[in-house]
């Protein structure tokens, strides 16, 4: 659509990463507000974590962008550094951050199931942005369309096809994203189990961002089983077990704390 927001002379503001900074200025609003009220935690507290999240989501973002061609990335230090601030696979940061989130929370005191709540919370509001840098961006684009919803892309520095219709994934996931979001906010009051937000979360997304990739059509981003299975679907699969074990071990140990 639009991937460069604005310029002055040389210097260029690009709409994705513009989006990215907004998203992760409330990401952080919400986190530091909520932290401080439920557990007593500070605002440098709650950078740290933020500045710690934001590195473990680079480096596993791009790691699993690497896996996706591993051939080609790790054949030279070219390859690796080529375009260091493009190319990641969102799975590969939440794997990456889900560890180090614990890990912080831990050292500062914080409960870490309810910790991991408010996250996911924190997490659709980040990465729903960033979504819509996406689609201003034209990555993570669909399939052609003939529906009336198709979008179109002729911007010559938008990385989608032009001048052809397309299912506007990225409007699918960041619209998903933002019902996840006022899903989770409105069920918090409700929830049996602190973690049961994130649980949830995580859940939720696994299932839709399954459906989601029906329609992508950046195939470079590979397939487990060529055209059936793409990466994503395949981590999605792990993502839903692996909150099944987590909820079944936690039940089974009577770990799943009520929340009166």
């Amino acid at each position: 659509m639009h991937p460069e927001l604005f310029s002055i002379g040389d210097f260029t503001v690009h709409t994705y990463g513009f989006m990215i900074m907004v998203g992760a200025l409330l990401g952080f609003w919400y986190a530091a507000r909520s932290f401080k009220r439920d557990f007593g935690v500070s605002p440098d507290q709650t950078q740290s974590l933020a500045l710690l999240i934001i590195l473990a989501a680079f480096v596993g973002g791009k790691l699993f962008f690497y896996f996706e061609d591993p051939g080609f990335y790790f054949s030279s230090v070219k390859n690796l550094t080529k375009n260091m601030g493009r190319g990641f696979v969102f799975y590969g940061s939440l794997i990456f951050a889900i560890p180090t989130m614990i890990w912080y929370m831990r050292k500062i005191k914080i409960p870490v199931w309810p910790g991991l709540d408010h996250m996911a919370i924190t997490a659709c509001i980040v990465h729903g942005m960033g979504r819509m840098g996406c689609f201003f961006a034209g990555c993570c684009y669909g399939v052609p369309t003939e529906n009336f919803f198709g979008v179109t892309f002729t911007h010559e520095h938008s990385r989608a096809p032009l001048n052809e219709p397309l299912h506007p994934t990225q409007l699918y996931s960041g619209g998903m994203l933002f019902l996840i979001l006022l899903f989770l906010w409105k069920f918090r009051r409700y929830k049996k189990f602190d973690g049961q937000l994130f649980l949830l979360y995580v859940t939720i997304y696994a299932i839709g961002r399954g459906v989601i990739e029906i329609y992508r059509g950046d195939e470079a981003r590979g397939y487990i089983i060529d055209g059936v299975l793409s990466h994503s679907q395949f981590i999605s699969i792990f993502m839903i077990i692996g909150v099944l074990v987590v909820y079944f071990r936690l039940k089974k140990k009577g770990k799943l704390t009520e929340v009166n």
